[in-house]
């Protein structure tokens, strides 16, 4: 299926690692120009290096986006370089484990600028040249939202008001003819997702213990099943689809966990 995103200009925050990564290495295979906005340069040139020795397209711009003032650069960068933006994926974030015993109002707050606060910023500046473009905004949440976790607060909060936006957004740029949807990410196996399992006691059984429990395949998620699914939703072959949750999860929050070992 030819998504028709050759050429495509979009934005893919936390493009260099895990999911980020998958999305942006699929939208180039798609002849797009991913665009990886990200806090370490040397990390994004090295995945737009990676691309373009393929031949294909990526380009990529450092920012922090815990700093508000820094979605507003990124932006006026990308415009300054390609003159349009027809898609933005908001996916930098992190699970950062604030909780309502152990947490504290400065944590709480600065965990919404890691993990929210940006997307509503990166909207808000891409906005006019998505206007222009009638291009289309994929949001990734996590299960969190849904399900709790327990002890990370901050990142369910976060998530819960991605989806929320994800809706709102859909609403109030009906009128532009921007579609925006998101994707919602269970258990994704990526370097950090790694990195989290081995700080817990007896990480292998744990592992086993989640697998067990995915209803399809008992497998994990990977990035380039979450990276298909938004390219997609970028594409106008999801041309009528709007305000969408989707959950690329193998059943995980929605089938009876029973399924998973009969």
């Amino acid at each position: 299926m030819d998504l028709k995103l050759k050429d495509k200009i979009i934005i893919v925050t936390g493009g260099a690692k895990g999911i980020g990564e998958g999305i942006v290495q699929v939208l180039a295979s798609e002849g797009a120009v991913p665009v990886i906005v990200g806090r370490n340069e040397k990390d994004n040139q090295t995945v737009v290096d990676n691309i373009t020795a393929k031949g294909l397209q990526a380009f990529q711009v450092s920012a922090e986006l815990t700093r508000p003032e820094e979605s507003e650069k990124a932006v006026k960068q990308i415009l300054a370089k390609f003159g349009r933006i027809d898609g933005l994926v908001n996916n930098a974030g992190v699970n950062d484990g604030v909780s309502l015993e152990n947490g504290n109002y400065e944590n709480f707050i600065a965990s919404l600028h890691k993990n929210l606060v940006h997307y509503y910023l990166m909207a808000h500046y891409a906005l006019p040249a998505l206007k222009e473009s009638k291009g289309s905004i994929v949001n990734i949440t996590s299960k969190t939202a849904d399900t709790g976790q327990g002890g990370t607060s901050a990142y369910a909060a976060a998530n819960g008001g991605r989806n929320a936006l994800t809706r709102e957004w859909a609403v109030e740029l009906l009128k532009y003819g921007i579609r925006v949807n998101a994707i919602v990410v269970a258990e994704c196996w990526t370097p950090l997702y790694e990195r989290w399992i081995e700080t817990l006691p007896n990480p292998e059984e744990k592992l086993k213990s989640i697998v067990a429990n995915i209803p399809l395949e008992n497998r994990m998620t990977t990035a380039e099943e979450i990276a298909n699914t938004t390219a997609f939703l970028l594409s106008e072959k999801s041309s009528h689809t709007t305000g969408q949750l989707l959950y690329v999860d193998g059943g995980y929050v929605h089938l009876d966990r029973a399924l998973a070992n009969s």
